[in-house]
């Protein structure tokens, strides 16, 4: 005797095909990006294209960092904060790449961050 459960079991291999849109894949490197700089994912710009079969992401987005008033009372500012605005960037180029490939299942060739400016954080706190 079969029941309805067995009936909807997953099997190994189901056909069909899964797709995921453009604006799907854009809202989620926005908010990765957004993530790995430190500030809001509307502050974002991304944008996809074809490299050699694969997908290349371009970020363009500020950064969040310190007030410079604060890195003259606390030098060791910078470094909590993660380093200098390059050192984050290429971290941040890393974080988006791994982040995105890992929840989209898409792979991407590389990842192109340009840095349009800086939000200052007035006494926050470090993550």
């Amino acid at each position: 005797m079969s029941s309805a459960a067995e009936a909807v079991q997953p099997a190994g291999s189901l056909a069909g095909h899964n797709r995921i849109s453009t604006q799907a894949l854009t809202t989620l490197a926005q908010a990765a990006a957004a993530e790995a700089l430190g500030v809001s994912a509307q502050d974002v710009r991304a944008e996809w294209s074809d490299d050699d079969g694969l997908l290349a992401l371009s970020i363009v987005a500020p950064i969040r960092v310190p007030s410079l008033i604060e890195v003259l009372r606390d030098p060791l500012l910078v470094e909590r904060y993660g380093g200098t605005v390059w050192d984050r960037t290429v971290a941040a180029k890393t974080a988006i790449l791994e982040r995105v490939s890992h929840l989209s299942g898409s792979i991407l060739s590389r990842v192109d961050i340009r840095i349009s400016g800086a939000r200052i954080s007035e006494g926050a706190r470090v993550q």
